[in-house]
């Protein structure tokens, strides 16, 4: 007969007192158990075997009557035993079976005391040593990759598990803003460990700590965890050879997938280049995924970056000879981009500005032999570069264009030659410049004295200036003399006006010569300033024309101003005839850029004023676009303000109170609203010597979609507003893929502007060919425009065109 295996006797006394946990409510027998159970978590074979199970008991629902009597005088050691047992058994076991638990339990008391014991795991400090057992040499080394990983998920995504099951009953320590805090300095406890055990001949292993590093940062928790890290580190690998080497290790030791998320929350965490290469080392030459996320993903692809971090990045790789090759390949690879045209027209603003600061931080950063080297790339980069700008219709590209152009030529420039732009100065500019000053790669902000605590050498102070010591000042005694009639009083001169040489004119034939004399000054500003009162009382086509070709000679003050309203008023009395006359001018020869965009300004204007209610005592139209210079002639805002009105008048809203019935009144404008359209169709496709709309001039383009926009507004319920709006949209269709943002732009204020004036029925019978293509085109643009007033556009054009076909297509109710 043969024998059985005994089981060995440790086996046997966890079964044992497994049991009593489980079955008995003798609160001695209990106590008596988790006694033996401390006594044997100091057994290598019940922490590898045991300590699973044993806690799985400890915090199922079946152990829920050891604390039902409250006046059990064992109830207090119960429960401390039962906390020591948890808090010092194996740090790795007892997370993972915590955190399945919660996971897997519902409601109850069991689960309530599964998350008290994973918050004196947490308190306790059990992270860091959980995370220093495994960089101890061998200390997990017969661990499967499988459990290894599940490890490294339970603890990068331990707030996600938690709050999946607690919802809004989990603890502050299981949030985010809290744990990984806690996590960050758990890993600086292991780092510093690990210098410890270096210097003491021990060899340690940082793989599996970078890897949890890598898993919360890829998981979006970067600014958390080097919130703690980053400053720690840069303090402590300031003296320290050997923590320099175990950080850039601990770096070096991330998984690839997690390459740039580490670094990038790394860089954004420091305060200078010089914190980043004793962090990082040359982890830039020896890992392939951290040169391109330095040298093109953190420079070229993204821009949402602050300037410090590209200083950080550029001074990083400058910093060190063995890496100024890659700062000097970033030059090359940013003038490229720079010079782009197709990149200028394609990208927004925004990345615009964040190349053109990596441009001059690359730069200021090259030495003057560097300079030498690459002076051939930089000018044509340089010449390439302004001369795309500078076409450019948006103004902040335009001047950028002049600033970075200005900075590389004098560098590359010897004084004489340097090139100069006139500009306006602004905070954007300031900054750009800012960046060609000296960087001090070898310095952080947080190595810098505090200016508060650092003595400051006292102000001088100046003695106020009294009549004492002037008089007894030599030098000034002549002028003493002259005070002694400072007791006589002076005339009051307030309400004196200056005594003008003319009159002003009194009639359009007078106003006409002083506008055209070339001798006399202040004729011509009285002149100019009353021609919007004559004008409105006589009107002469010839007047237009003086109006048109008016320069101002004298630098008269508001002269942009009196001469744009005068031309409206001469537009608002004799419409047809002055209308007639600014549309076939606008296509004519020999005009400039900045007549034709005048023009295009008085039509808007004149067709706001005559679209208004009519009143005894003229206003004026309130201006739609201020008068501007040509460069600062893209500005639509008040447009957008009158398209975002007509959006909400369309909301239906619930009425408070009694409202006033709106009193009937003309539309002067509505009756010759295809006077100001329809002339402005007929040529733009026609190109001319001096003016090429679809060409080079997408400037008077852009502006042109948005006067015919507001024209298509301004007509809502007029009888012209459907074939008004089949004739734009035509139109639209025609330079719908512009190059030119500034056309984009226009082309969808347009296109809101006919989904807002033409009635849904109409719509829908134009628009019923071209319904789909039409509304995926405005859909790819909502989504993939680089510039984000033709996203905002199109997206409000989607909205008012669904919005006009479902009050279209609606199927009413079949009465039965």
């Amino acid at each position: 007969m043969g024998t059985f295996g005994t089981e060995s006797p440790l086996r046997l006394q966890v079964s044992s007192c497994l049991k009593t946990l489980s079955t008995s409510r003798d609160s001695g027998e209990i106590v008596h158990a988790l006694r033996t159970l401390m006594r044997c978590l100091d057994d290598g074979e019940f922490t590898r075997i045991h300590h699973t199970h044993a806690l799985q008991v400890l915090v199922s629902a079946q152990s829920s009557h050891w604390f039902s009597r409250s006046h059990d005088e064992d109830e207090e050691e119960m429960k401390k035993l039962w906390g020591e047992i948890i808090i010092r058994g194996p740090a790795e076991q007892t997370l993972l079976t915590l955190l399945d638990t919660i996971s897997s339990t519902g409601e109850s008391e069991a689960l309530d005391r599964c998350v008290s014991a994973l918050e004196m795991f947490l308190s306790a400090a059990r992270l860091q040593v959980l995370l220093w057992s495994r960089c101890e040499a061998g200390g997990a080394s017969s661990d499967s990759p499988q459990l290894t990983e599940t490890v490294i998920g339970h603890l990068a995504a331990l707030p996600s598990i938690t709050s999946n099951h607690l919802h809004t009953n989990t603890p502050d320590i299981f949030l985010p803003q809290q744990y990984y805090p806690l996590l960050a300095a758990s890993i600086l406890d292991t780092l510093e460990k690990t210098c410890h055990a270096l210097r003491a001949g021990r060899d340690c292993s940082l793989g599996f700590v970078s890897q949890v590093l890598g898993k919360v940062c890829i998981q979006g928790y970067s600014s958390q965890m080097f919130e703690t890290l980053g400053s720690r580190l840069s303090f402590v690998t300031r003296e320290d050879a050997l923590y320099q080497r175990v950080t850039q290790k601990l770096l070096e030791n991330v998984p690839e997938r997690c390459t740039e998320s580490v670094i990038t929350g790394l860089i954004r965490s420091l305060s200078g280049a010089a914190a980043v290469s004793r962090l990082m080392g040359n982890l830039v030459l020896t890992n392939k995924k951290a040169q391109f996320v330095l040298t093109h993903k953190l420079i070229l692809q993204q821009y949402q970056h602050p300037t410090r971090l590209l200083k950080s990045v550029l001074g990083y790789l400058a910093v060190d000879s063995s890496r100024r090759p890659l700062l000097k390949q970033v030059l090359r690879s940013v003038c490229q981009v720079w010079c782009n045209s197709s990149a200028v027209k394609h990208t927004c603003v925004e990345q615009q500005l964040y190349v053109s600061k990596a441009l001059l931080l690359c730069v200021a950063l090259l030495d003057d032999s560097e300079i030498q080297e690459l002076r051939q790339e930089m000018l044509q980069c340089m010449l390439g570069g302004v001369q795309c700008r500078l076409d450019s219709n948006v103004e902040r590209i335009r001047r950028m264009g002049m600033v970075v152009g200005e900075c590389l030529s004098h560098r590359l420039d010897k004084p004489g030659s340097q090139l100069k732009f006139q500009y306006g100065a602004d905070d954007e500019i300031g900054e750009l410049k800012s960046l060609m000053e000296s960087l001090a790669v070898n310095d952080d902000e947080e190595e810098q004295p505090d200016a508060s605590n650092s003595l400051q050498p006292e102000p001088k102070v100046e003695a106020p200036v009294s009549s004492q010591s002037v008089a007894s000042d030599p030098g000034n005694g002549s002028e003493s003399e002259l005070d002694s009639d400072d007791d006589l009083t002076p005339y009051d001169m307030s309400a004196d006006q200056e005594k003008k040489k003319s009159a002003p004119p009194r009639y359009v034939r007078d106003c006409l010569e002083g506008l055209m004399s070339s001798d006399d000054a202040e004729r011509f500003e009285l002149s100019l300033q009353v021609a919007e009162t004559l004008l409105r009382k006589n009107v002469s086509v010839q007047f237009s024309k003086v109006l048109l070709h008016l320069e101002d000679r004298y630098n008269t003050a508001l002269f942009l101003s009196l001469r744009q309203n005068a031309m409206v008023a001469l537009t608002v009395t004799d419409i047809k005839p002055v209308v007639d006359y600014w549309t076939t001018e606008f296509y004519a020869l020999n005009y400039s850029l900045r007549q034709r965009l005048d023009i295009l300004e008085v039509l808007a204007l004149a067709a706001q004023e005559l679209s208004e209610p009519v009143t005894n005592k003229h206003t004026g139209a309130e201006p739609i676009t201020a008068v501007t210079p040509l460069g600062q002639s893209d500005d639509i805002t008040h447009w957008r303000q009158i398209v975002d009105k007509r959006i909400q008048s369309k909301t239906r809203r619930i009425s408070k109170g009694v409202t006033q019935p709106v009193k009937a009144v003309p539309n002067r404008y509505a009756p010759v609203a295809g006077f100001f359209f329809f002339p402005l169709l007929r040529s733009y496709d026609r190109p001319q010597t001096t003016f090429d709309l679809l060409g080079g001039d997408h400037l008077v383009l852009g502006r042109l979609l948005h006067t015919l926009g507001l024209l298509m507004h301004l007509a809502v319920n007029a009888p012209v507003v459907s074939q008004m709006g089949r004739a734009l949209l035509d139109f639209v269709w025609a330079v719908r893929f512009h190059t030119d943002q500034m056309v984009r732009r226009g082309v969808m204020f347009a296109v809101c502007a006919v989904f807002l004036s033409m009635p849904s029925e109409n719509l829908l019978t134009e628009l019923g060919d071209d319904l789909m293509e039409t509304r995926a085109w405005l859909a790819d643009v909502a989504e993939s425009d680089c510039d984000s007033d033709c996203r905002s556009l199109a997206v409000q054009s989607l909205m008012l065109m669904d919005k006009n076909l479902k009050s279209q297509l609606q199927i009413p109710d079949m009465e039965t």
